[in-house]
């Protein structure tokens, strides 16, 4: 969730962390039920039941309300120790499909996403908001798997983060696409296979499963 600290925040009366989960949890119901072109900020504070004046305290408008509430669901998500990188990965990635069957997890992210395309300072907003915080589970589990001997250290911080980008960009784009483009199942099944070749790629997946 955002604080005042970050991209966007202002300098003001304490915020009340409870008035800002129901206001993030008011915004994905409005989504869900208006959708992007009809939602206001009027909806969301009647919803939350807190005056118009304290959302435009917190946030600018509707954009960077909405990215946050999307931004809230995405923090949920968690990299238990399975034990091995490939067991983290089916983990994390079953995770992420259930948040992704959620309606308002969908509604949002989908509204966000196509709104961001005629606009660079939501998808700005985006990179900072959502995508740049969850990049942290690529570089746990990386780290994680290289204490284990799993992976090579990389020394050349560049590289490590070029890296990193590549793998979050591979596993999210790939479970978006699977479930909310082709809207087919992300299961166990599923998960494996992915995995197995995002682990051993093209040439050996095959003998990997």
């Amino acid at each position: 969730m955002r604080n005042p600290s970050s991209p966007g925040g202002r300098i003001g009366r304490p915020r009340s962390a409870a008035a800002d989960a129901a206001i993030l949890a008011a915004t994905r119901d409005a989504l869900v039920e208006l959708g992007w072109s009809k939602l206001t900020m009027g909806d969301v504070s009647t919803r939350a039941g807190v005056a118009k004046t304290t959302l435009y305290r917190r946030w600018a408008g509707k954009n960077e309300l909405v990215v946050d509430a999307v931004a809230e669901l995405f923090d949920s998500l968690e990299l238990p120790d399975r034990g091995s990188l490939e067991a983290d990965i089916e983990d994390v990635v079953l995770q992420f499909a259930e948040l992704l069957r959620r309606p308002e997890a969908r509604t949002a992210l989908m509204a966000v996403v196509a709104e961001s395309t005629r606009d660079e300072a939501l998808r700005d907003r985006i990179r900072s908001a959502i995508v740049d915080r969850q990049k942290r589970l690529v570089v746990q589990g990386r780290e994680r798997a290289q204490a284990r001997g799993e992976l090579p250290r990389e020394e050349d911080a560049a590289l490590a983060g070029r890296t990193t980008d590549l793998i979050f960009d591979v596993i999210a784009g790939t479970v978006v696409h699977r479930a909310l483009v082709s809207s087919e199942p992300v299961d166990e099944v599923w998960v494996a296979a992915f995995t197995a070749l995002l682990m051993h790629g093209l040439r050996g997946a095959a003998g990997a499963a």
